[in-house]
């Protein structure tokens, strides 16, 4: 191992640091020059939001996307799933299982929409389980049929 040349320290005990600290501030300041002074922070106050800002937020970002709302793996599971119900060994392409999903929520945003308008016809902003059941009832009148899977499965 090389040998290293030691140099010489001059020693500054604490009294010396503190008379030099001392000097190098200006009168009338409590800090040296180079020292920033960080003055106490608040930390940020957080206000609520008015009730249902957050929600017409979304709405409108929502409407503005045309991505899918549904993630997509988990409904290519459920749709396998329902499949595989039906008949075993059942095989999808990607694009099969894309439409299905495109269409599904486009049946769910429709059924919502109708829903909400039958909440907003009863002056009320909240959306009932019976806001849902008249709009079956009203698509039933109009088509004449049942969607399958809903209901009892009496007409």
């Amino acid at each position: 191992m090389a040998r290293t040349k030691m140099t010489a320290r001059k020693y500054v005990g604490q009294r010396t640091a503190a008379k030099n600290l001392a000097s190098k501030t200006r009168r009338g300041e409590k800090h040296p020059p180079g020292k920033k002074h960080v003055a106490h922070v608040r930390p940020r106050r957080h206000y609520r939001r008015k009730s249902g800002t957050t929600a017409l937020r979304e709405i409108r970002r929502y409407q503005k996307s045309v991505e899918l709302l549904i993630r997509k793996l988990p409904f290519q599971r459920l749709v396998r799933e329902i499949a595989e119900d039906v008949c075993s060994g059942v095989r999808f392409q990607a694009a099969a299982i894309l439409a299905l999903q495109e269409v599904t929520e486009a049946v769910i945003v429709d059924e919502f929409t109708m829903t909400n308008l039958c909440a907003i016809h009863a002056k009320r902003i909240t959306i009932q389980d019976k806001d849902m059941k008249l709009v079956q009832s009203l698509r039933e009148i109009m088509t004449g049929s049942r969607m399958p899977g809903r209901g009892n499965g009496s007409k």
